[in-house]
């Protein structure tokens, strides 16, 4: 207790102060990915209160912890045995017919869709299952496909944490960052992925740093009991008054595999709690607002992820058949019920429940929101969920491209420039489009099976949480990459997705405050030298 106490005055004593950080990054292409990294490399204004806090961080933590992998398959052999002969193939696809018939044939096949845009959609399959699969297919889709990943075991291998030191050289040798080269705002702990219970620590540890305007807690509790962890970050200014306080919602985790998202939420809370009282958009946005971070909505699933299969999608939870567990979480929430185009195997991986929030952890959710708004003077105004793959800016609806939202041209205004963000910022390509057309929808009166509540679109977190809670400026990003690492995205792409999220806070934040984004515009164009600090208007 004596050691976490000393490190924590450690951290507290040189919490801030904080390098010069531009942002700039420049583009390594490997493959069809590109990887970002600084070009400006700013050194610690003070490197000796850095490496006084690296080491603090490291005595609380443990660089490479080995208790982090305490019970993670990391051996090659039983990874292979787990994911023996197995790939990931894109097919290109031009029109909804060719969307339906892959969506038809995967669900007979019970294929693991992974990513699903306008163009492409990804599968993931036994390698003895892609001759099947073409069989079922129309003639120019056998032949509009090819391998993304042609051994799945390899890439899981490579892609889980071993206790050796962290990956500073990228693919084909491309430099990233090395520890003296992190800003304060980058953190240690971003160098590598963590299990649920460093988590859970680090977010105390922030809360003990911070007590001021951040706030550790629990919305609740997943079906085999454990807590689902929250940050609240924001401090309302002196002139808060008795009207509700308006607050941002982020989300993260509901899907297992996908590291990256929680990982990143985890990146924006310490952004937005270091720069508190430091960046002038950040400051004034918690004095008006609070910012709840949630970043492993399924714990149980996460920990699954960790100690059994790298590729669990789903929660834990029971279901009507004993031998398949748990529910996609953002197909549980009662929103966008229809009887047409159903899931109701227990056994797919979409499977959202008989019943609207039937996983108990869409439950924890929906009574912590309610509680909020009934009894604590909350008024939320948005959110952000984020997942993996594929690089996309998604407003609702996700049920149905027929219905339209009625704030429909906000919600794109500020899509569109979330996606300019990014560009600007990181280089990085984002498109931005309705929910509904990431969606694959099988119509299963085809495949003669019954229909039930969940379709493959409905029950969606975004559309339940914009049209239930009134957050009428609501969203679901789905991170890096484009494909070619898909949920095993390596650790040398923490911060730089962590950075791009950030810079996509600031300018969500400015525009919530009333500024359509004006300043956040004037800000990126500053950093890249285009106007002059001192002529915001560009004149």
């Amino acid at each position: 207790m004596k050691t976490i106490s000393f490190a924590t005055a450690l951290l507290v004593a040189v919490s801030a102060h904080k390098p010069a950080d531009n942002g700039h990054y420049s583009r390594d292409g490997v493959g069809t990915q590109a990887h970002a990294r600084p070009i400006d490399g700013n050194a610690p204004v003070f490197p000796f209160l850095t490496k006084v806090r690296d080491a603090a961080v490291e005595l609380l933590f443990g660089r490479h912890p080995t208790k982090d992998l305490a019970g993670l398959a990391t051996n090659i052999d039983s990874v292979r045995y787990k994911y023996a002969n197995e790939v990931v193939m894109r097919f290109n696809v031009t029109n909804m017919e060719e969307e339906q018939a892959l969506a038809e044939a995967s669900s007979r096949l019970f294929l693991d869709v992974w990513g699903v845009t306008r163009d492409y959609v990804d599968i993931r399959m036994p390698s003895n299952q892609v001759s099947p699969l073409l069989g079922l297919l129309p003639s120019k889709l056998q032949s509009s496909h090819f391998t993304l990943i042609s051994d799945l075991s390899r890439a899981v291998y490579d892609s889980l944490p071993k206790d050796a030191p962290s990956r500073l050289i990228g693919p084909k040798g491309t430099f990233e960052r090395s520890p003296s080269r992190l800003t304060v705002s980058d953190s240690l702990f971003f160098l590598r992925y963590h299990p649920l219970k460093t988590i859970m620590q680090w977010m105390q540890l922030l809360e003990s740093i911070f007590p001021e305007h951040v706030k550790y807690m629990s919305i609740g509790q997943s079906s085999e009991g454990r807590d689902i962890p929250a940050l609240r970050v924001g401090r309302p200014g002196v002139d808060a008054a008795d009207s509700p306080r308006k607050t941002m919602v982020i989300t993260a985790g509901l899907h297992a595999r996908e590291w990256i998202s929680t990982t990143t939420a985890n990146y924006v809370a310490w952004a937005l709690i270091t720069e508190f009282n430091k960046d002038p958009v950040i400051t004034k946005f918690l004095h008006h607002f609070d910012v709840v971070i949630i970043p492993a909505l399924n714990p149980d699933g996460m920990e699954y992820s960790w100690q059994s299969d790298r590729l669990w999608r789903k929660s834990r939870q029971e279901t009507s058949l004993r031998m398949c567990k748990g529910y996609d979480l953002d197909r549980s929430f009662g929103f966008g019920d229809s009887s047409e185009h159903t899931q109701s195997d227990p056994c797919s991986e979409d499977y959202g429940g008989e019943e609207p929030f039937e996983a108990a952890e869409a439950a924890a959710f929906a009574k912590w929101a309610h509680e909020q708004t009934e009894k604590n003077n909350v008024q939320f105004v948005g959110m952000i969920d984020y997942h993996s793959y594929s690089q996309q800016i998604l407003f609702p609806y996700a049920y149905s491209c027929a219905a339209e939202p009625p704030n429909l041209e906000n919600l794109e205004e500020l899509a569109a420039g979330i996606a300019k963000t990014i560009r600007v910022s990181t280089g990085e390509l984002y498109s931005v489009s309705p929910a509904c057309d990431a969606a694959m929808v099988v119509d299963k009166t085809k495949l003669g099976l019954s229909r039930n509540r969940i379709n493959e679109g409905a029950g969606s977190v975004m559309d339940w949480f914009y049209q239930d809670m009134n957050a009428h400026f609501s969203y679901q990003i789905k991170l890096r990459d484009h494909g070619l690492y898909g949920f095993l995205l390596p650790d040398e792409e923490i911060i730089p997705t962590g950075r791009e999220m950030f810079f996509v806070m600031k300018y969500v934040a400015d525009y919530l405050l009333g500024n359509n984004g004006i300043e956040m515009d004037t800000i990126l164009m500053i950093q890249r030298g285009e106007v002059s600090q001192f002529d915001p208007s560009g004149r």
